[in-house]
């Protein structure tokens, strides 16, 4: 009876139903999640990303939920991670690229304006010292002017003051017993502490001046009806820019900090026309080329002759030999790197050691631009020739051996075999590969960083530009080790980069007559 019950038509049609009233209530709670986070996103001034989130949730939503984008739901998530980790971050840093962004215009206008309304100078000469005694879950607060007077409030609690005001009134006794709040205590207590106004009897109002004593205060910028700013001290008016993000004086003098607004195209104009710019950019920019392309040709040449070898029918030992080929590529590369930075030491290294042994010579290896770039294409040449040692070891599995026993019954030599079968037989299925090895070395950053950091500099270059830089240490640089952190004028480079390196790309995968 029970399996009857189970099978009939009123239970069959319930479960459908059941299932849709889970399925849509996932689907509402997904959305109002979506919903407060993005509003949450919204309110922190993160537009773009409170848009990305909505996007993405929206559109997971739909395509999870309606039978119609069923045979989507399978693709979607690759798509929402290309969508977040590679479109948004290059339109985003396309965005910055026409903005001012950098350390110095980093807030919005409003924070700007927050921040300077904020700033405070001393009116007056005194200061008195102020200490805070624990009563219950209240303070007393005792202050002590130069002059050696005493001043003392109510017991209070910073969250029953009225608008942040506190009295005090002269006192004769001494201070209480107890013992006042330490340092450490005092500055938990910082925030609450500059909101206070401490109304002295008489009319005198002090403010925090420091983290031990009151004194009076008055804000230094004044805001005027026209949205400029006067400072109160020196009474010069600051007008807001617009075109530089900063409030500015009538020489032209700024405030600092700045916001960030739109410029237009004058960070990718800076590169094209500052010589100081220009020059480093486009130096850089042949550097990687020929770093990226002599680092596949290098790898390849290595790795093929090792294949080679290892294939000898007359080599014994080929297992030790494979295995001791392949160990550099099972070392992390930055550990390699920071052992050859070692062993080019100029002055402790074991190379110039030996060179200077054998030749005479210690060579400048970190100071001198083209000894400098020899060392990094000779480390790189180490850490990539196993991985195109492995492709083609499988490649040359595929090459019939008929056709080197004909070859050699021609009277063929290596050389012959080499460039007749060989290479013609791997470079087509290897091509895909060197052009993701090329791609690979144009933005390798770790090895830049770990073994020269880009030096030598390039001299006249008012840019952070070193001979080693490869375009993606470079901008990195501009952006996080400038002095300014012009976050803009890296995003412009970068945007370069990408249209570089999508163009060649391109030409490469065209050039391969392969479909993209």
């Amino acid at each position: 009876m029970l399996t009857h019950a189970l099978s009939s038509p009123v239970v069959d049609k319930k479960r459908p139903m059941t299932k849709a009233v889970f399925k849509w209530a996932a689907v509402g709670a997904v959305l109002l999640l979506a919903l407060y986070l993005t509003v949450a996103l919204y309110a922190q001034n993160q537009i773009a990303f409170a848009l990305l989130f909505l996007v993405v949730i929206g559109s997971a939503a739909y395509i999870f939920s309606s039978p119609k984008a069923y045979a989507h739901r399978y693709i979607y998530p690759s798509i929402a991670g290309m969508v977040v980790f590679i479109i948004f971050p290059l339109l985003y840093t396309v965005g910055i690229g026409f903005t001012n962004y950098s350390a110095s215009n980093l807030l919005s206008q409003e924070r700007v304006l927050e921040q300077l309304l904020s700033q405070r100078f001393q009116t007056g000469e005194e200061r008195y010292d102020f200490k805070l005694y624990p009563t219950d879950d209240k303070f007393v607060m005792r202050l002590e002017s130069p002059a050696g007077q005493s001043w003392a409030s109510a017991p209070f609690s910073f969250s029953e003051l009225q608008n942040h005001a506190l009295a005090v009134a002269p006192v004769e006794q001494a201070a209480p017993d107890t013992q006042p709040l330490a340092i450490k205590d005092v500055i938990k207590l910082k925030e609450d502490l500059k909101s206070l106004s401490v109304n002295l009897e008489g009319g005198a109002s002090l403010s925090l001046a420091g983290l031990r004593n009151f004194a009076p205060m008055q804000s230094l910028y004044g805001l005027r009806d026209d949205g400029s700013l006067v400072n109160q001290q020196t009474g010069v008016v600051y007008a807001p820019n617009q075109d530089v993000g900063f409030y500015e004086g009538p020489q032209g003098e700024t405030l600092s900090p700045g916001w960030t607004v739109t410029i237009g195209w004058d960070n990718y104009v800076q590169v094209v026309t500052d010589s100081s710019i220009r020059d480093p950019f486009i130096e850089i920019f042949v550097w990687t080329l020929a770093f990226a392309t002599m680092t596949v040709l290098f790898t390849l040449a290595v790795g093929l002759v090792l294949a080679n070898i290892l294939q000898w029918d007359q080599l014994k030992g080929k297992g030790f030999y494979r295995m001791m080929l392949i160990l550099p590529y099972a070392v992390p590369a930055f550990i390699s790197i920071l052992v050859f930075k070692g062993l080019f030491n100029q002055n402790f290294g074991e190379i110039n050691l030996v060179l200077e042994n054998l030749f005479g010579v210690r060579p400048d290896w970190f100071s001198d631009p083209a000894l400098a770039r020899t060392m990094i294409l000779i480390v790189n040449t180490w850490l990539g020739y196993p991985y195109m040692m492995l492709l083609c070891m499988g490649l040359l599995q595929a090459i019939p051996r008929d056709l080197y026993e004909a070859s050699a019954m021609d009277g063929a030599t290596p050389l012959d075999n080499l460039f007749r079968i060989t290479l013609p037989q791997i470079i087509k299925p290897l091509m895909p590969l060197l052009i993701a090895s090329f791609a690979f070395n144009f933005n390798n950053f770790v090895l830049i960083a770990l073994l020269t950091g880009g030096a030598p500099d390039i001299i006249g270059a008012t840019t952070p530009a070193g001979t080693t830089d490869l375009l993606v240490s470079y901008t990195y640089r501009i952006a996080f080790q400038d002095s300014g952190q012009n976050f803009g004028l890296a995003a412009a480079i970068a945007t370069a980069i990408f249209i570089l390196v999508g163009s060649l790309s391109l030409i490469n995968l065209k050039l391969s007559k392969i479909k993209v």
